[in-house]
């Protein structure tokens, strides 16, 4: 039986600290809670919303809804001859999961450590940080189809990754509540340095091992990103924009210092941070709401605020972005 609750507190299930509340609330633990959250005749009617570690989110008030608190915990290995499969529950915490399979000799996440969040909600975004996505390392999910009320195992062609994208932020946003999540992580490991902060930090490193590289990336994290526990953030807010070689190259000649990264398709991802900071906005505070002074990427809140406040704040920064580049920036963050 799920456990249930009424007008439920959200403040430490988002970690922007906003204080909203659930109409109904349940933590699931199993997927017969899941089961028997859905079927719950006080959750008849209700819109459906489910919450990880609440690091992606951002809570523009109370939900008059049916929350559902994923804790589902879980952590196996296989061997799967030329790699090994990792299985994790997803309630599982992702950084967690990171150091255990580091510790337990299955290298493969640490480009991926310290990035706030469970392990169900990582396909969703297709988490990515410095020179890996979740993709690379995804082998399937497992997952409850609302549509057929059958579990399901979702492959990574059918999971349809994009840039902090997925199956799961569009057609499959309703339809798919994820259970556990399994990556394949390759037994033939190389470090993965091809992100120039990155290969920086460990130049005086000859052949660093995973745990050096996951110490490296907590290392740069936590000199740009706040501790959410100190100050409300979700991370990046903001997703790097992708333009055509044209665009780039305008605002290249324009701009020499724009900071930009070519892509396979011919295109360039510029650096949402560096326009941001180009705008003036690296530290600036509208209330109970901010950009982070040491990274412009990362809006805050101090306490007090609510996330209307915060959008608000979001759209001025990208009407001035966009009205100064003419590149639109757009969240990364699930707006609620």
């Amino acid at each position: 039986m799920a456990d249930f609750h009424e007008f439920y507190p959200l403040r430490r299930h988002n970690t922007f600290g906003f204080d909203v509340r659930a109409r109904l609330a349940a933590h699931i633990r199993t997927e017969a809670d899941l089961l028997a959250a859905l079927a719950d005749p006080r959750a008849q009617g209700l819109p459906l919303v489910v919450l990880g570690g609440g690091s992606n989110v951002v809570l523009t008030g109370d939900l008059d809804a049916l929350v559902l608190l994923m804790e589902i915990p879980g952590y196996a290995v296989v061997d799967d001859g030329d790699g090994w499969l990792v299985t994790a529950g997803a309630g599982e915490n992702w950084h967690g999961l990171v150091g255990r399979t580091i510790a337990d000799g299955l290298p493969g996440l640490e480009n991926l450590a310290l990035i706030p969040g469970t392990a169900g909600a990582a396909p969703i975004q297709n988490i990515g940080a410095y020179g890996v996505e979740l993709r690379e390392r995804f082998a399937s999910l497992r997952a409850h189809d609302r549509q057929t009320g059958a579990f399901v195992t979702l492959d990574r062609e059918q999971c349809a990754f994009g840039y902090r994208d997925s199956l799961f932020k569009r057609n499959g946003r309703d339809r798919y509540l994820i259970t556990a999540v399994t990556l394949r992580l390759p037994k033939a490991w190389a470090p993965v340095l091809n992100y120039g902060e990155l290969a920086r930090e460990l130049e005086s490193v000859a052949t660093p091992d995973a745990a050096q590289v996951r110490d490296a990336v907590v290392a740069i994290r936590s000199r740009k990103l706040p501790d959410p526990a100190q100050i409300g953030n979700a991370g990046s807010f903001f997703k790097n924009p992708v333009v055509d070689a044209a665009l780039r190259n305008a605002l290249l000649a324009a701009h020499p210092s724009l900071v930009s990264y070519p892509q396979p398709d011919g295109g360039y991802k510029l650096a949402a941070g560096w326009l941001i900071d180009q705008c003036g906005f690296k530290g600036f505070d509208d209330g109970p709401v901010g950009v982070y002074g040491k990274q412009a990427l990362v809006l805050v809140h101090h306490g007090g605020g609510t996330g209307a406040a915060l959008l608000k704040l979001a759209d001025r920064i990208a009407d001035t972005v966009q009205a100064r580049f003419g590149v639109r920036i757009e969240p990364e963050p699930v707006i609620l």
